[in-house]
This record gives C-alpha cells, structure tokens and sequence, in this order.
C-alpha cells in the first residue's frame, strides 16, 4: 500500500510518496520527472511513519536547521547505478556542493574499470525520485555553474543560498 502526503514549503508545494516502512517519493509539485512512474492518485492520505518523519525533516530543513540525512528511512526503486550515485550524494554535508566530475571519481574508487561517467550521474541526479534528502541539488558544474536540477535553477540557487552553500 502506498500512501502521500503533501507539504507546503517556501519554493512551493511538495508531494511525498511512502511505502508502510520507507520513503520512496519526494517532489516539487511542479518538477521534472514528478511522480517517477507511481500512480499517485492510488495512494491513500494515511500519515504513516516515513510520512511523519519526512514532514518533520522537511519543517526542520526549511526552518534553517540542519536535519540528519538519514533520519528519514528511504528506499528509492532505481537501478543499482543510480542507488551508489545517491549514496555518494547522501555524503556531501549540508552547506557544501560537489560536482559530477568528484561524483564520477568517487564512484571510480569503487571499481576496476576507469570510465567517467559524468554523464550517466547527470541522468540519475536529474531522476532523482527523493529530492532534498537525497541532496542533488547540492550538485554543481566543474565551472561552478547551477545546472542541472529538476525543480528549476531558481529552486536550486535558493536551496544553496539557504543553505549558504553559494
């Protein structure tokens, strides 16, 4: 069963997806790749735990503070490539930024075969289905340009700004 909930923050609405046990969805109203293929209108209202714990994330995140990324228990369905691009990006601290290039070299560090895939995590930051928590908007360009962020750039440059992290 699949349940939501909708919160309303300063860059506007946001919808959250969960199972009974994890969070799987959460978007901007508005943002590319909204929804990640779940069939939302199917899920029923119920605050269930991840639901209750990614509400408060959320008003500790959009209050200044500082949430614990891994207060919330998340389960993105991705593949298993786009599932070591989250946990990369799940360690770039609040208030820093990284770019796709570190991104790829650290996933580099994990294999034998040397390839940059620079290119293959920008697919995956822009699909990511849990935005915020797992923080892709902290993901620059090697030139420190704002690119790539489902939500819009001016979402983007004012999660940094918050953040302090531009």
């Amino acid at each position: 069963m699949l349940h939501k909930a909708t919160y309303q923050s300063p860059l506007g609405e946001m919808i959250l997806l969960s199972s009974d046990q994890y969070l799987l969805g959460l978007w901007f109203n508005d943002q590319k790749f909204f929804g990640a293929n779940y069939q939302l209108e199917q899920a029923d209202e119920k605050i269930v735990r991840p639901l209750k714990l990614t509400l408060q994330w959320l008003t500790e995140y959009f209050s200044g503070q500082q949430p614990d990324p891994f207060a919330v228990p998340i389960k993105p369905e991705v593949t298993l490539f786009r599932e070591q691009v989250f946990q990369e990006l799940q360690k770039v601290p609040y208030g820093q930024t990284t770019t796709y290039k570190e991104l790829s070299d650290q996933l580099q560090k994990q294999e034998s075969k040397k390839i940059n895939k620079a290119r293959a995590i920008g697919g995956a930051v822009g699909h990511n289905p849990i935005t915020l928590i797992i923080p892709c908007h902290r993901v620059i360009g090697q030139d420190g340009s704002l690119i790539g962020y489902a939500g819009g750039i001016e979402r983007k440059q004012a999660l940094l700004q918050m953040e302090q992290a531009l």
